[in-house]
Protein backbone atom coordinates (compact mmCIF):
# COMPACT_ATOMS: atom_id res chain seq x y z
CA UNK A 1 0.00 0.00 0.00
CA UNK A 2 0.86 3.70 -0.66
CA UNK A 3 1.10 5.35 2.67
CA UNK A 4 2.76 7.82 4.70
CA UNK A 5 3.62 7.93 8.98
CA UNK A 6 2.72 10.67 11.11
CA UNK A 7 4.86 9.61 14.18
CA UNK A 8 7.55 10.08 17.13
CA UNK A 9 9.60 8.39 19.72
CA UNK A 10 10.02 5.22 19.84
CA UNK A 11 6.44 4.29 19.05
CA UNK A 12 7.22 6.32 15.88
CA UNK A 13 9.87 4.26 15.18
CA UNK A 14 8.64 1.02 15.35
CA UNK A 15 5.90 1.65 13.42
CA UNK A 16 7.65 2.60 10.75
CA UNK A 17 10.26 0.06 11.30
CA UNK A 18 6.68 -2.59 10.62
CA UNK A 19 5.55 -0.99 7.28
CA UNK A 20 9.23 -0.92 5.70
CA UNK A 21 9.46 -4.87 6.82
CA UNK A 22 5.93 -5.57 5.23
CA UNK A 23 7.05 -3.91 2.07
CA UNK A 24 4.85 -0.91 1.64
CA UNK A 25 5.17 1.85 0.01
CA UNK A 26 6.10 4.66 2.41
CA UNK A 27 5.77 7.69 0.24
CA UNK A 28 6.63 9.97 3.44
CA UNK A 29 7.23 10.57 7.03
CA UNK A 30 6.49 13.62 8.94
CA UNK A 31 7.57 13.74 12.85
CA UNK A 32 8.11 15.96 15.53
CA UNK A 33 11.68 18.15 16.30
CA UNK A 34 13.61 16.83 19.07
CA UNK A 35 12.28 18.48 22.60
CA UNK A 36 13.52 19.42 25.69
CA UNK A 37 10.43 17.81 27.47
CA UNK A 38 11.48 15.62 30.45
CA UNK A 39 8.93 12.70 28.90
CA UNK A 40 10.30 12.84 25.45
CA UNK A 41 13.47 12.77 25.67
CA UNK A 42 12.85 9.29 27.14
CA UNK A 43 12.25 6.20 24.28
CA UNK A 44 13.62 8.63 21.78
CA UNK A 45 14.32 6.55 18.93
CA UNK A 46 14.52 9.23 15.89
CA UNK A 47 11.75 8.45 13.00
CA UNK A 48 13.40 11.01 11.04
CA UNK A 49 17.04 8.71 10.87
CA UNK A 50 15.34 5.89 9.92
CA UNK A 51 13.30 7.51 7.30
CA UNK A 52 16.21 8.78 5.69
CA UNK A 53 18.49 5.25 6.10
CA UNK A 54 15.67 3.97 3.81
CA UNK A 55 15.55 6.88 1.31
CA UNK A 56 12.25 7.92 3.01
CA UNK A 57 11.57 12.02 2.72
CA UNK A 58 10.86 13.19 6.66
CA UNK A 59 9.09 16.56 7.27
CA UNK A 60 9.91 17.84 10.66
CA UNK A 61 6.92 19.53 12.01
CA UNK A 62 4.91 21.15 15.67
CA UNK A 63 1.89 21.36 13.61
CA UNK A 64 0.19 19.44 10.53
CA UNK A 65 -1.33 23.20 9.26
CA UNK A 66 0.92 24.23 6.56
CA UNK A 67 0.26 24.57 2.43
CA UNK A 68 3.47 22.12 2.06
CA UNK A 69 2.64 19.49 3.90
CA UNK A 70 -0.75 19.40 2.66
CA UNK A 71 0.47 19.47 -0.98
CA UNK A 72 2.78 16.81 -0.69
CA UNK A 73 0.67 14.05 1.09
CA UNK A 74 -2.06 15.28 -1.78
CA UNK A 75 0.55 14.46 -4.68
CA UNK A 76 1.44 11.27 -2.69
CA UNK A 77 -1.97 9.63 -3.68
CA UNK A 78 -2.44 7.61 -0.36
CA UNK A 79 -4.03 4.46 0.66
CA UNK A 80 -3.45 5.15 3.65
CA UNK A 81 -1.58 7.33 7.03
CA UNK A 82 -0.71 5.28 9.36
CA UNK A 83 -0.03 7.76 13.28
CA UNK A 84 1.62 6.28 16.47
CA UNK A 85 2.39 9.52 18.53
CA UNK A 86 1.65 12.50 16.90
CA UNK A 87 1.79 15.10 19.37
CA UNK A 88 -1.05 17.66 17.51
CA UNK A 89 -4.33 17.02 16.11
CA UNK A 90 -4.40 15.88 12.62
CA UNK A 91 -6.90 17.66 10.60
CA UNK A 92 -9.68 16.51 8.60
CA UNK A 93 -8.40 17.41 5.57
CA UNK A 94 -5.30 15.04 5.94
CA UNK A 95 -6.86 12.22 8.23
CA UNK A 96 -9.59 11.94 5.35
CA UNK A 97 -7.14 12.28 2.43
CA UNK A 98 -5.76 8.88 1.74
CA UNK A 99 -8.50 6.46 0.17
CA UNK A 100 -8.72 4.10 3.44
CA UNK A 101 -8.20 7.11 5.82
CA UNK A 102 -6.14 7.35 8.69
CA UNK A 103 -5.08 4.56 10.86
CA UNK A 104 -3.89 5.16 14.60
CA UNK A 105 -1.89 3.08 17.08
CA UNK A 106 -2.02 3.95 20.24
CA UNK A 107 -0.44 2.45 23.60
CA UNK A 108 -3.69 2.11 25.42
CA UNK A 109 -6.70 -0.41 25.36
CA UNK A 110 -9.46 2.38 24.10
CA UNK A 111 -11.80 3.53 24.79
CA UNK A 112 -10.07 3.89 28.24
CA UNK A 113 -7.14 6.03 28.68
CA UNK A 114 -6.88 8.19 25.65
CA UNK A 115 -4.61 11.11 25.16
CA UNK A 116 -1.12 10.93 27.25
CA UNK A 117 1.02 8.73 29.08
CA UNK A 118 -1.51 5.69 29.16
CA UNK A 119 0.89 3.16 30.34
CA UNK A 120 1.56 5.73 33.57
CA UNK A 121 -1.69 6.21 34.04
CA UNK A 122 -3.60 3.05 33.83
CA UNK A 123 -0.71 1.48 36.31
CA UNK A 124 -1.52 4.10 39.11
CA UNK A 125 -4.88 3.01 38.77
CA UNK A 126 -4.40 -0.32 39.25
CA UNK A 127 -5.57 -1.85 36.23
CA UNK A 128 -5.05 -5.60 35.59
CA UNK A 129 -3.83 -5.02 31.84
CA UNK A 130 -2.40 -2.35 29.14
CA UNK A 131 -1.91 -2.38 25.42
CA UNK A 132 -2.32 -1.16 22.34
CA UNK A 133 -5.32 -0.25 19.77
CA UNK A 134 -5.33 0.48 15.93
CA UNK A 135 -8.36 2.24 14.89
CA UNK A 136 -9.30 4.83 11.66
CA UNK A 137 -8.87 8.43 13.32
CA UNK A 138 -11.79 11.02 13.65
CA UNK A 139 -12.21 14.04 14.67
CA UNK A 140 -12.45 13.15 18.02
CA UNK A 141 -8.82 12.86 19.41
CA UNK A 142 -8.35 8.67 19.94
CA UNK A 143 -11.94 8.28 19.20
CA UNK A 144 -12.48 6.16 15.66
CA UNK A 145 -13.32 2.87 15.69
CA UNK A 146 -11.39 -0.26 16.67
CA UNK A 147 -9.61 -2.34 14.17
CA UNK A 148 -7.39 -4.42 16.01
CA UNK A 149 -6.33 -5.07 19.97
CA UNK A 150 -3.97 -6.54 22.08
CA UNK A 151 -3.60 -6.76 25.50
CA UNK A 152 -0.35 -7.43 28.11
CA UNK A 153 -1.16 -8.36 32.20
CA UNK A 154 0.40 -6.51 34.51
CA UNK A 155 1.96 -7.85 37.34
CA UNK A 156 2.21 -7.24 41.02
CA UNK A 157 5.88 -5.90 40.54
CA UNK A 158 5.42 -4.73 36.94
CA UNK A 159 7.04 -1.17 36.54
CA UNK A 160 5.58 1.05 34.03
CA UNK A 161 9.36 0.72 32.37
CA UNK A 162 8.40 -3.20 32.05
CA UNK A 163 5.47 -2.54 30.79
CA UNK A 164 6.87 -0.19 27.58
CA UNK A 165 9.21 -2.71 26.40
CA UNK A 166 5.87 -5.10 26.52
CA UNK A 167 3.71 -2.95 24.18
CA UNK A 168 6.27 -1.60 22.39
CA UNK A 169 6.42 -4.88 20.92
CA UNK A 170 3.67 -5.32 20.29
CA UNK A 171 2.93 -2.59 17.26
CA UNK A 172 4.54 -4.22 15.04
CA UNK A 173 2.18 -7.33 14.51
CA UNK A 174 -0.72 -5.20 15.67
CA UNK A 175 -0.01 -2.43 12.50
CA UNK A 176 0.87 -5.37 10.17
CA UNK A 177 -2.59 -7.05 10.82
CA UNK A 178 -4.35 -3.88 11.38
CA UNK A 179 -3.35 -2.91 7.71
CA UNK A 180 -3.52 -6.57 6.22
CA UNK A 181 -7.55 -6.08 7.59
CA UNK A 182 -8.17 -2.93 5.64
CA UNK A 183 -5.99 -3.62 2.33
CA UNK A 184 -8.09 -7.19 2.46
CA UNK A 185 -11.40 -5.09 2.70
CA UNK A 186 -11.79 -7.71 5.77
CA UNK A 187 -11.87 -5.47 8.72
CA UNK A 188 -15.05 -4.79 11.16
CA UNK A 189 -14.24 -1.97 12.62
CA UNK A 190 -15.75 -1.71 16.07
CA UNK A 191 -17.42 1.59 17.45
CA UNK A 192 -15.88 2.63 20.34
CA UNK A 193 -18.35 2.74 23.65
CA UNK A 194 -18.29 6.50 24.83
CA UNK A 195 -19.56 5.97 28.14
CA UNK A 196 -16.21 3.86 28.84
CA UNK A 197 -13.70 6.68 27.50
CA UNK A 198 -11.44 8.57 29.71
CA UNK A 199 -8.67 11.14 28.55
CA UNK A 200 -5.40 11.80 30.42
CA UNK A 201 -3.29 15.02 30.04
CA UNK A 202 0.36 14.88 29.49
CA UNK A 203 2.27 13.84 32.85
CA UNK A 204 4.56 17.62 34.21
CA UNK A 205 6.67 17.30 37.13
CA UNK A 206 4.33 18.15 39.39
CA UNK A 207 2.08 14.97 39.11
CA UNK A 208 5.10 12.78 40.31
CA UNK A 209 5.27 14.59 43.92
CA UNK A 210 3.63 12.12 46.54
CA UNK A 211 0.80 12.74 47.99
CA UNK A 212 1.05 10.92 51.44
CA UNK A 213 -3.03 10.89 51.86
CA UNK A 214 -2.85 8.99 49.47
CA UNK A 215 -3.36 4.62 50.23
CA UNK A 216 0.00 2.73 50.71
CA UNK A 217 -0.99 0.74 48.14
CA UNK A 218 -1.16 3.53 45.47
CA UNK A 219 1.61 5.30 46.39
CA UNK A 220 3.51 2.47 45.77
CA UNK A 221 1.68 2.20 42.38
CA UNK A 222 3.51 5.70 42.19
CA UNK A 223 6.57 4.65 42.73
CA UNK A 224 6.33 2.13 39.86
CA UNK A 225 4.93 3.86 37.63
CA UNK A 226 7.67 6.44 37.91
CA UNK A 227 10.77 4.31 37.36
CA UNK A 228 13.21 4.52 35.73
CA UNK A 229 14.31 6.39 33.19
CA UNK A 230 10.64 7.79 33.92
CA UNK A 231 10.82 10.86 36.57
CA UNK A 232 10.39 8.98 39.75
CA UNK A 233 8.05 9.83 42.66
CA UNK A 234 9.21 11.91 45.09
CA UNK A 235 8.27 14.26 47.93
CA UNK A 236 10.59 16.96 50.21
CA UNK A 237 12.69 16.16 52.89
CA UNK A 238 14.88 18.93 55.37
CA UNK A 239 14.08 21.30 52.31
CA UNK A 240 15.43 19.04 49.25
CA UNK A 241 14.16 16.71 47.00
CA UNK A 242 13.95 12.90 47.70
CA UNK A 243 12.89 10.54 45.42
CA UNK A 244 11.51 7.11 45.92
CA UNK A 245 13.53 4.52 43.52
CA UNK A 246 11.48 1.36 45.12
CA UNK A 247 9.01 0.82 47.72
CA UNK A 248 6.41 -1.61 48.70
CA UNK A 249 3.47 -1.98 50.92
CA UNK A 250 4.28 -2.34 54.74
CA UNK A 251 3.36 -5.65 56.50
CA UNK A 252 2.35 -4.07 59.57
CA UNK A 253 -0.49 -1.12 60.34
CA UNK A 254 0.42 2.19 61.39
CA UNK A 255 -0.88 5.09 62.45
CA UNK A 256 0.01 8.96 62.77
CA UNK A 257 0.34 11.61 60.21
CA UNK A 258 0.46 11.44 56.51
CA UNK A 259 4.19 11.18 55.52
CA UNK A 260 5.94 10.95 58.75
CA UNK A 261 9.04 8.67 58.84
CA UNK A 262 8.34 5.93 61.48
CA UNK A 263 9.92 3.10 61.72
CA UNK A 264 11.92 0.38 59.72
CA UNK A 265 10.48 -2.77 58.89
CA UNK A 266 12.98 -5.23 57.24
CA UNK A 267 15.13 -3.66 55.06
CA UNK A 268 13.01 -0.43 54.58
CA UNK A 269 11.76 2.47 56.13
CA UNK A 270 7.67 2.79 56.78
CA UNK A 271 6.19 6.56 55.98
CA UNK A 272 2.77 6.58 57.71
CA UNK A 273 0.15 7.12 54.62
CA UNK A 274 -3.26 6.80 53.53
CA UNK A 275 -6.77 9.10 54.13
CA UNK A 276 -7.29 7.09 57.71
CA UNK A 277 -3.78 7.36 58.56
CA UNK A 278 -4.67 8.46 62.27
CA UNK A 279 -6.86 5.33 62.88
CA UNK A 280 -4.02 3.31 62.90
CA UNK A 281 -5.78 -0.02 60.68
CA UNK A 282 -3.74 0.64 57.21
CA UNK A 283 -0.68 -0.28 56.00
CA UNK A 284 2.23 2.50 55.50
CA UNK A 285 4.72 3.23 52.34
CA UNK A 286 7.82 1.05 52.80
CA UNK A 287 10.27 2.38 51.68
CA UNK A 288 13.46 0.68 50.12
CA UNK A 289 15.51 3.01 47.89
CA UNK A 290 15.83 6.72 47.73
CA UNK A 291 17.85 8.76 45.58
CA UNK A 292 18.83 12.35 46.69
CA UNK A 293 18.73 15.38 44.88
CA UNK A 294 22.39 15.25 43.81
CA UNK A 295 21.91 12.14 42.20
CA UNK A 296 22.87 9.64 45.08
CA UNK A 297 21.33 6.56 45.29
CA UNK A 298 21.06 4.96 48.61
CA UNK A 299 19.13 2.27 50.98
CA UNK A 300 16.48 3.50 52.67
CA UNK A 301 17.69 2.63 55.99
CA UNK A 302 21.13 4.08 55.15
CA UNK A 303 19.59 7.35 54.49
CA UNK A 304 17.21 7.74 57.23
CA UNK A 305 19.48 7.05 60.10
CA UNK A 306 17.13 8.28 62.92
CA UNK A 307 13.77 7.79 62.71
CA UNK A 308 11.06 11.16 62.97
CA UNK A 309 10.36 14.38 60.95
CA UNK A 310 8.14 13.96 58.08
CA UNK A 311 8.19 14.11 53.97
CA UNK A 312 5.93 16.64 52.66
CA UNK A 313 4.80 18.22 49.47
CA UNK A 314 6.76 21.61 49.55
CA UNK A 315 10.56 22.19 50.34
Amino acid sequence: MRVALFGYQTWGHRTLKALIDAGHDVRLVVTHPPSDHAYERIWGDSVADLARDHGIRALLRTRPDDAELLAELKAAELDLIVANNWRTWLPPEIFALPRHGTLNVHDSLLPAYAGFSPIIWALINGEPEVGVTAHLMNAELDAGDIVAQRAVPVGPKDTATDLFHRTVDLIAPLTTEAIRLIETGNVVPIPQDRTKASFFHKRAPRDSLIDWTWPAEDIERLVRAQSDPYPNAFAYHRGAQLRIVRASVSAGHYGGTPGRIFIREGDGVVIVAGPAARRGQSPGLLVERVRTADGTELAAADYFTTMGGYLTDRR
